[in-house]
């Protein structure tokens, strides 16, 4: 007779150290039901050489088996000794529950000394705990960081080796413990040529070409790989062509994310995948909603990266979701996000609200690229938002030392674009002429003209520097090495030429030389000027003929000796009448009639663009009486008549009838 007492122990939970079986066998032959643990079972780390394998037994808990014969293993009770087949139901249930136990305990850990030291307790470690320790690991030391793992866990024996019985047993992980584990010490800045990393590369890479992996697998590995900055192009065009025979049902919303990831590293060969991107711009449709908001900028980043300009309906639909997740964007991908507004065109007053109710807030906390980004999409879509400027204003003020040139450049541009001046206008270009006296050659001369030209489209007149950039010095700095100036840029110097005489008599400094002056201010592509819009051009002349009597009476697009062209000009005699329009003598007025179509102004506003308001300012200052016709009041009016008493109200206020 024998006396068998199984006994399981696991006091103490709150520690979880799981005891080895204490098993006492009396001369008995070997019997497959029986599990045998032979001699104590030391703890993991301490014996990670080569060896047999050992045997982790499951006991029962509180039962005492009595046996006839050693063969026959019966409970005290009556009870029947199970089955071998009810042995392995009986492990795998004891295995399901220590496995739950020790995640549980694990993910309860919040340093790597906990990790490592709650690790020490156990008296065996499976590769996959292992690889679900080193997960640990790098969650609660790494978090939303990217800082690289200290030289004191990498020196750790614990840690140590724990790696090397993952190098040991890599065949022993599953595709996704094996995916995740590289995915980890590629997160932890771990040696991308240890010994470990390079094993866990090459055994991806065997069951990669076996076709083995799932489609999560293959997304995780390319995002790995091209973390190690060294993905081979190769590996992952073989990643990408597994991908494409995968279904799409199967992806995950993570999973698709990670696709376009991997194919904007393949953004100059984007035409080979094109029809697979098609089928994913179609099917990420479905899953925008269940983005976070790190995803959704990585998807904006990518479909910029790749030019998806024609998945407008995604584009559309991301830029959507994007409004509820402002408040929850880091700074990067905040700035992600709105390169993608501004590269695809996108506009949105929900967008533009949320971004307002982050400046006011947090824009002290923003980083200067992010604020930046802002001003420039308000300024790509003309949108005027005098919270965001005034908030923006006050932060220069403030944290100016923070600001790049290029940054300052992209924040000051917009104030001149837009015509707005902030309400601390005097310390904000107080602040503007500091800094550009202080760091004056740090600016490229394309871009410190460009600062100076928004200044003087808000009537804040760089004087103290228009010495400096009409010098032939500054000049050749500006032509480069190109063998002619930029077109944009001979014509920012003459209005700032003209603006000087006009605006400023007061300077008596160096003028602009003539070859450096432009003629007209009115040309494609490089136009310090806005063409008529030709529908509502078209009305008004129109009207002006049922009112002046005949064509003759006004000119078109008359271009003056001082590069501005007048949309409408009419010239009046000494008594008020109207002169044809090829009259030079006796003309005692020059009318200059502003036809103001909605592309003169910032978006959904009546407030005039900075370009458009200069040019008026010194229209008035050449001797033209300026009559500005705005869209926004020509719409209000019901018929033609309409529109001809509402020009002669304009043109002829002091007259009740038209004289010509």
């Amino acid at each position: 007779m024998a006396l068998v007492t199984l006994r399981r122990n696991l006091c103490h939970l709150s520690d979880f150290r799981v005891y080895g079986a204490l098993v006492a066998l009396r001369s008995l032959p070997v019997n497959p039901t029986n599990k045998v643990v032979t001699g104590h079972l030391h703890p993991w780390f301490s014996s990670l050489l080569p060896e047999p394998a050992r045997v982790l037994s499951h006991p029962v808990c509180g039962k005492n088996f009595h046996s006839e014969n050693g063969n026959n293993l019966a409970p005290l009770g009556g009870q029947r000794f199970p089955q071998v087949h009810d042995w392995d139901a009986l492990d795998q249930n004891f295995k399901n529950e220590g496995e739950q136990l020790f995640y549980r305990r694990l993910n309860s850990l919040t340093s790597w000394e906990e990790v490592l030291s709650f690790l020490s307790t156990l008296e065996i470690l499976p590769v996959t705990w292992a690889a679900g320790a080193l997960r640990r690991i790098c969650e609660v030391e790494k978090g939303d960081s990217d800082q690289r793992l200290s030289k004191e866990i990498l020196e750790n024996s614990a840690f140590q080796a724990l790696c090397f019985q993952l190098e040991q047993q890599l065949s022993r992980l599953s595709n996704t413990d094996l995916v995740t584990a590289l995915q980890t010490l590629s997160l932890l800045h771990v040696n991308h040529q240890s010994s470990l990393v390079l094993n866990l590369v090459a055994e991806c890479q065997n069951r990669l070409q076996a076709g083995v992996l799932e489609a999560s697998n293959l997304c995780l590995l390319g995002e790995t790989l091209i973390g190690l900055q060294d993905p081979g192009c190769v590996t992952l065009g073989l990643i990408i062509h597994q991908l494409q025979g995968k279904k799409l049902e199967t992806f995950t919303p993570e999973d698709v994310v990670a696709i376009y990831r991997i194919l904007q590293t393949y953004s100059d060969k984007v035409n080979q995948h094109q029809t697979f991107l098609n089928m994913i711009n179609n099917f990420s449709l479905s899953v925008v909603s269940y983005l976070s908001p790190k995803s959704v900028s990585q998807v904006l980043a990518a479909l910029v990266v790749l030019d998806q300009t024609q998945a407008h309906p995604l584009i559309i639909k991301l830029g959507r979701y994007a409004v509820r997740h402002v408040p929850h964007f880091t700074n990067e991908e905040l700035r992600k996000v709105l390169e993608a507004f501004i590269y695809f065109g996108l506009s949105d007053r929900f967008f533009t609200k949320a971004l307002e109710q982050l400046i006011v807030s947090h824009c002290l906390s923003l980083d200067p690229g992010v604020i930046s980004r802002v001003m420039e999409y308000c300024s790509r879509k003309l949108i005027l938002s005098k919270p965001i400027f005034n908030a923006v204003a006050e932060t220069f003020v403030c944290q100016s030392e923070k600001f790049s040139p290029s940054q300052i450049s992209e924040l000051i541009e917009p104030f001149g674009k837009l015509n707005y001046l902030p309400p601390n206008a005097p310390a904000f270009f107080r602040k503007v002429e500091n800094v550009l006296f202080t760091d004056f050659n740090r600016f490229p001369p394309k871009m410190l003209l460009q600062v100076l030209h928004s200044c003087s489209l808000i009537e804040c007149h760089p004087v103290n520097f228009l010495p400096k950039i009409f010098s032939p010095f500054f000049l050749q700095q500006l032509q480069g090495e190109e063998s002619y100036l930029d077109r944009l840029n001979l014509a920012q110097l003459t209005q700032l030429f003209l603006t000087s005489v006009l605006e400023c008599p007061f300077y008596k400094g160096p003028k602009l030389l003539p070859k450096y002056r432009v003629k007209s201010f009115l040309t494609p592509c490089y136009s310090l000027e806005t063409p008529v819009d030709f529908p509502f051009y078209k009305s008004v002349m129109m009207a002006l003929i049922d009112l002046l009597g005949k064509r003759i009476y006004f000119a078109s697009k008359v271009l003056t000796p001082y590069c501005y062209t007048i949309d409408v000009e009419i010239k009046l005699n000494e008594e008020g009448f109207a002169l044809p329009f090829t009259a030079n003598e006796d003309v005692h007025k020059r009318i200059a009639l502003c036809v103001d179509g909605p592309e003169r102004f910032c978006s959904n506003s009546n407030h005039l663009l900075g370009k458009e308001a200069i040019k008026q300012r010194h229209l008035r200052l050449l001797g033209y009486q300026v009559v500005q016709v705005p869209h926004h009041e020509v719409e209000m009016l019901k018929s033609r008549l309409e529109l001809v008493e509402y020009l002669q109200g304009k043109l002829f206020p002091q007259k009740t009838s038209v004289l010509w």
